[in-house]
């Protein structure tokens, strides 16, 4: 029985702590969630303005005509944007590392994807539709055995692939330029990809915590028959 807690407790030493940076994942998401908004309302004010009679900022052949201000202050909106949506990324990748590590020590299985594939699973085509899904279910059925997956999860992936494969919001192919072009004619479809983004963020925000949560719970239960308990995981 000693040997027992003596194993127990050491296999609780090999735990990372995911608690904050499930937190720190969160708060990313929503920082990303928000700098969407502000671009969706930047993209009400130039539907509202109307296009110049100059025309589009890209005149195509490689010509661009100068900026309004109101198109120049977007096009900071958006980089400011992309720099939030970085910051997002690396947290959500960080979180996901010590998910999916703390998951094999649980279970004692090796994990079903590649420690690889938690970077390039987002970008290789193909796989990139449902291996970032498949990791976080992994991570959380070796966590917590038996308990349904949240709804969460499922709701973010979906936002998620409607970006992905419809190559709007976040995932979006075109140029600022091009998207200040699409405010003016397109107005109403840019909206709802942006209410697609904000939603995904919102979405995966709730489905980190859930995640996170469980597994927290989980650890918890492993230090106490340990004889330890944490202060924080």
């Amino acid at each position: 029985m000693t040997e027992q807690m003596d194993q127990s407790a050491v296999r609780t030493l090999a735990y990372r702590p995911v608690q904050v940076t499930g937190q720190l994942a969160v708060g990313g998401l929503l920082l990303a969630g928000l700098a969407w908004v502000v671009r969706g309302v930047w993209e009400i004010r130039l539907a509202v303005a109307g296009e110049p009679a100059a025309g589009p900022p890209d005149q195509g052949n490689g010509v661009h005509r100068q900026l309004t201000s109101l198109e120049d202050s977007y096009h900071l909106v958006t980089s400011a944007g992309g720099v939030l949506v970085f910051l997002c990324a690396m947290l959500f990748l960080s979180w996901l590392f010590r998910l999916r590590d703390n998951a094999r020590t649980l279970s004692g299985d090796t994990p079903k994807y590649a420690g690889i594939w938690v970077f390039l699973g987002w970008v290789v085509p193909v796989v990139n539709l449902w291996f970032p899904r498949g990791i976080v279910v992994d991570a959380f059925r070796s966590s917590a055995p038996g308990r349904r997956l949240p709804r969460s999860v499922g709701v973010w992936w979906a936002l998620w692939l409607v970006g992905m494969i419809t190559g709007v919001g976040i995932v979006s192919r075109d140029s600022t330029d091009r998207i200040i072009e699409r405010a003016y004619t397109e107005g109403w479809p840019l909206l709802l990809s942006d209410a697609a983004v904000v939603a995904a963020a919102v979405a995966g925000a709730f489905a980190v915590h859930a995640v996170t949560a469980a597994q927290v719970e989980r650890i918890r239960t492993q230090w106490t028959a340990g004889t330890q308990v944490p202060e924080t995981v």
